[in-house]
């Protein structure tokens, strides 16, 4: 079943819990549990993620749950010794993993940043996390890795559906880019038009240009990003100090002062590059432990376009795995632009381009691949475009 069949279908619907025979139905949200309940649904083959189940102890007791996954939240001993005696299967949070596997919502940066001011960032949601990771990756912990996989599957969910109808732009660039240079403001720039004209920009989560274009979506004004980008490079990168450039960034945040609800921008870092910490500008952080789902998962959803600001490694890797599936599509397939931008960048420091331009004859793929000197030219394009012909979700944008 696909994302957008599976959006469509009755059992996402709070009203009419129950309706249909899929092979397991998620609950995550309490309005869902709680009409659930009120029906008295037998509850076999139901995974409820993340929830306090003692207000519906009463019903728990006695229902059928031969079948149900109960994935963290609160759940009293006794009632749970009676889930499991009649045959339900609980996996409890570890007390030792920094975050819940079972979150059923994006990161804020504040959630990951907690502790920061206090106590430095060695102490933070996001470093602990990372700590954790590394150590039960060298024990080799098998209930550990499960804990990973729950979570980063959690994310994929919360990404999904903060993204559902939304025409999406991912902006892609090298971590080592400094605040205060021309280079920087240009991305933010970027990242500003792209969520002026109403699109998702949607980065790796991490600092140098993907900051930039974070926190161009996240100003609502030029005049607002102009004061943000001056006041930044007040600290231009994370290294000798993470503490002064992430307490800057969380002060800047604070003064641009955006709370309107509106989708701006996603962050999507990961775990598994540890050195690098989350951008605090994005309306939310889905932060993976595996870079493998983190990557797929962020070239899937950028449905509107693609734009790659100069890098290294890790942004050569983006372009071509971006490019696979554009080198496959069928001919008839509306697809997404592909812009670098730098010319000298990607045909000179890291010649990409004549590879790329090589893959794309005679294919889809060279329909949409873009070489432009600047960040400027790129937002044009993919402006212009219509999006691959699909939201987020799948639905089309025409």
């Amino acid at each position: 079943m696909s994302y957008r069949e599976a959006r469509a279908h009755p059992l996402h619907d709070p009203a009419h819990p129950g309706r249909g025979h899929p092979a397991f139905r998620e609950v995550h949200d309490t309005e869902t549990l709680r009409a659930l309940v009120e029906r008295e649904i037998p509850l076999g083959g139901w995974r409820l993620q993340g929830l306090d189940l003692t207000p519906y102890a009463g019903y728990l007791r006695r229902a059928d749950v031969r079948g149900l996954v109960v994935l963290g939240g609160e759940v009293p001993e006794d009632l749970a010794r009676s889930l499991v005696a009649r045959g339900a299967v609980l996996i409890p949070h570890d007390p030792a993993c920094p975050v819940d596997p079972f979150r059923a919502q994006l990161y804020s940066p504040f959630e990951l940043y907690r502790g920061l001011r206090d106590s430095g960032y060695a102490t933070t949601t996001d470093a602990l996390a990372y700590a954790w990771s590394r150590e039960q990756r060298t024990q080799h912990d098998a209930y550990a890795t499960l804990l990973r996989a729950l979570h980063d599957d959690a994310m994929q969910d919360a990404i999904i559906e903060v993204l559902h109808g939304h025409e999406v732009v991912g902006v892609m660039g090298g971590h080592a880019l400094a605040r205060g240079t021309a280079d920087y403001a240009d991305a933010a720039t970027l990242g500003h038009a792209i969520a002026d004209a109403g699109r998702v920009v949607l980065t790796g989560g991490g600092p140098g240009a993907m900051e930039a274009a974070n926190l161009g979506a996240l100003a609502r004004s030029p005049d607002a990003l102009a004061t943000a980008l001056t006041d930044l490079a007040a600290v231009p990168g994370f290294v000798p100090s993470i503490d002064e450039w992430a307490l800057l960034a969380l002060e800047v945040r604070e003064q641009l002062g955006v709370d309107d609800g509106r989708v701006r921008s996603i962050g999507i870092p990961t775990w598994f590059y540890g050195h690098e910490p989350p951008n605090v500008f994005s309306t939310g952080i889905a932060k993976y432990f595996s870079n493998a789902l983190r990557e797929d998962v962020l070239l899937s959803q950028s449905s509107g376009g693609l734009v790659v600001l100069p890098g290294a490694a890790g942004t050569v890797q983006e372009i071509f795995q971006a490019a696979t599936p554009l080198y496959y599509a069928d001919e008839d397939e509306d697809l997404p632009p592909l812009v670098l931008v730098g010319r000298e960048h990607w045909t000179e420091t890291l010649p990409v381009w004549p590879a790329l331009r090589a893959l794309g004859v005679g294919q889809p793929l060279g329909e949409v691949i873009h070489l432009v000197d600047t960040p400027a030219e790129a937002a044009a394009i993919v402006l212009s475009s219509t999006g691959g012909g699909q939201l987020a979700d799948g639905s089309p944008t025409r």
